[in-house]
This record gives structure tokens, sequence and C-alpha cells, in this order.
């Protein structure tokens, strides 16, 4: 009777006066104030006013409802499907909407829809995870200006996948700290990929010249890397590195001339198939047969097998001899001993990355002296 009475009232009541009642009646509902009966009243009510007319009334419900864990569900998820003025209360705040609730509706919702779902505080795992399957960039940057948000690494993972030749999404990706180093060395190669493709870079090198400054600064950049990530993390930006072919001789005469010698070694025992801790053993303290037979054992043979032997023992000198400076030391000892070799591209190329590497250490001690001379004065 009391529905039936709220029908008759409701079909000639105008969209102002009907806001109200939609308020007051889920005010009432939220504060259990009426009788059982009556409150079950109240919830057949407010779904009637699911389809009125006037978007006022709906927003006015949701308004009321949006906030509270009390609120019935099916109410609640059907203003999620709403317009989005509506939806949009309902969406980002609602307590009530379950993680598979927020799951269908980034599958069927609108790009509106998954833009609010994607604000939500404290987003699940699962509803992030579905927002990186098939959200598009606007959604994702949304998503990942969200810190609230809690994306597993698989999910940061996938969004790279997807979008990371978008500069927006790479530079948010980039700025969070708990993006997996594989991620980072993904996105190094995007980045390289569209330095290689912007006007600046094609109206003011040679192809030939700009691949080879993108390639050398991805290498600088990777190499970098190693030093910014946890140990356990290192195998996993090796493998991607072998799976892409970029465990190159270059490569590994950059890391062994950087002191990333750890890295090194996880990149020699995945190359080698040898148990990390029996290539570390050979490295430091193995005899020359047993270098050059691990080095064998990976591909390098002539002069670059040659360098790679006289790098490594260097590095057992440098690393006990007390005021060094071991990374020009090293590039300087290796350029004295190989610059008048017979050399092949391979080798030149590693003669040049050690080059490039005690130039650098020059420029950045000379630096520091600077810095030292400025502050005496």
């Amino acid at each position: 009777m009391i529905v039936q009475a709220f029908l008759r009232w409701a079909s000639k009541a105008g969209a102002n006066d009907r806001s109200k009642a939609a308020t007051a009646l889920a005010q009432a509902y939220l504060e259990s104030s009426l009788p059982t009966d009556r409150q079950a009243s109240a919830y057949d009510a407010m779904t009637f006013l699911l389809d009125d007319p006037s978007p006022k009334v709906r927003l006015a419900l949701a308004e009321k409802l949006a906030f509270s864990p009390d609120a019935p569900h099916p109410i609640l998820f059907t203003l999620a499907q709403d317009q989005p003025e509506i939806a949009c209360v309902v969406l980002v705040h609602s307590p009530v909407l379950r993680e598979t609730d927020l799951v269908d509706l980034i599958g069927t919702g609108t790009t509106i829809t998954r833009a609010m779902i994607a604000a939500r505080p404290a987003l699940e795992t699962g509803a992030c995870a579905a927002m990186a399957e098939i959200g598009d960039a606007l959604e994702i940057s949304v998503l990942l200006e969200n810190r609230s948000a809690f994306m597993t690494p698989f999910t940061l993972r996938r969004i790279a996948e997807r979008h990371a030749a978008d500069a927006e999404i790479r530079d948010l990706l980039l700025r969070r700290e708990d993006l997996p180093v594989d991620v980072r060395y993904m996105i190094v190669g995007h980045i390289g990929a569209a330095l290689a493709a912007s006007n600046l870079v094609r109206h003011t090198m040679t192809q030939a010249r700009a691949t080879s400054v993108i390639r050398e600064a991805s290498e600088a950049v990777t190499v970098a890397l190693a030093d910014d990530v946890e140990a356990e993390s290192l195998p996993c930006l090796v493998e991607q590195l072998r799976d892409r072919g970029e465990l190159t001789p270059a490569f590994l005469m950059n890391v062994l001339c950087s002191g990333k010698l750890e890295f090194f070694a996880l990149a020699v025992s995945d190359l080698s198939g040898l148990a990390n801790r029996q290539v570390r053993s050979i490295l430091s303290t193995g005899r020359h047969h047993a270098l050059k037979a691990l080095f064998l054992s990976i591909g390098l043979t002539g002069p670059i097998l040659d360098i790679f032997m006289e790098a490594t023992v260097l590095w057992r000198d440098i690393v006990v001899t007390p005021y060094s400076n071991p990374i020009a030391d090293l590039s300087s000892d290796l350029l004295a001993k190989f610059s008048g070799v017979e050399t092949d591209a391979t080798m030149r190329e590693l003669l040049h990355m050690v080059e490039r590497l005690r130039i650098n250490q020059q420029r950045q001690r000379a630096r520091s002296l600077g810095d030292l001379v400025a502050e005496a004065a």
C-alpha cells in the first residue's frame, strides 16, 4: 500500500520533489529508522526511482547512498551503470561495489566508466589487472596517477607491453619505485625507438650515427639499471637481455669495465649454463685455464677472448689496490695493451666502448675537482 501510494504521488510530483523524496528515502533506509516492513517498502521505492526519467532524481539517490557500507548492493550496481554524472560518485566511492563488480564494469563499460574506476581509491589488484588488459592510454594514465591502486608487477608489465610506445605512460611508469627492472629495460627500448624516429635525430644525424648513439645510450642506461635494482631482480634483467640478443661482447665488456661484477657474473652464468656461484669463483680466483674455458664456453675467441681475460685479471688487482680509480685505471691499461693489435669490427667496437668509458671517467673526475675548488673558494 505504501509503495502504491508513493508511485501515485511520484507520477504527479515534479522532479525537484522527487529528488527530495529520493534523498529522504535513502536517508531513512540507511538509518534503519523504519520498521522492517517499511524498510522493505523504502527499498522497493528506491528501486522504482532507478527508472525515474529525471537524472536529478537518480543523482540524488546516488549521492546519498554512494558513501555508505550499508547501501543496498543491487541499487548501487545499477546506479554505477547510469549516465556518467550519476555513475561517477558510485564508481569512485561506493564501498559496496565488489571487485567482481568492478571487473565486470571495466569489461562492459565505456571509456568514461573505466576512467572513473581507475581513479577509485585503493583499487584492488583484480580490477587493476583488468584495466591493464583492456584500458586505453587515457584510462591507464588515470590508473597510474592513482597512487593508492594496488598494482602487481604483472599488471605493470602488461601496461608496458601494451602502452610503452606512449610517452606519457612511459613517464608515469618510470616514476614508480615499484616498477620491475625488466619493465624499466623494456621502456628503455621504446625510448630508443622514439628517439630514432624523431625529426630532430633524423635531420641532424646520419642513420648509422643515430643508430650508434642510441645503442650506446641504451647500453649505458641498462648498465646503470644494475645499480638501481635489488640483487634478486638482476637475473630477470639478464634473461630479458639474452632473449633479445643483447648480451653482446661489447655490452659484456661495458658491464665488466663499469665494475658491475655481480651483473657480469650473472650474464656469464646465464650464457654458459654454469651455476652463478661457480662462475663467480672462476672470475675471482680461477686459474688461467679455468678462466679461458669459461669465456670460450660463451663464444669468446681470439683477441676478444684475450681482452676479456686481461680485463678480469686487472679487476682482481684493482679491487685490492688502495686509492685506485678502478674504471679509469682498467680502461687505460686495456687501451695501452690492445690499441696496436690487429682488430676486426667486433674488437674495434670493444675498444671504442672502453675509450668512451675512460673519457667519461676523466670528465667526471674533472667535474669533481672543479666542485672541490668551487667549495674551497
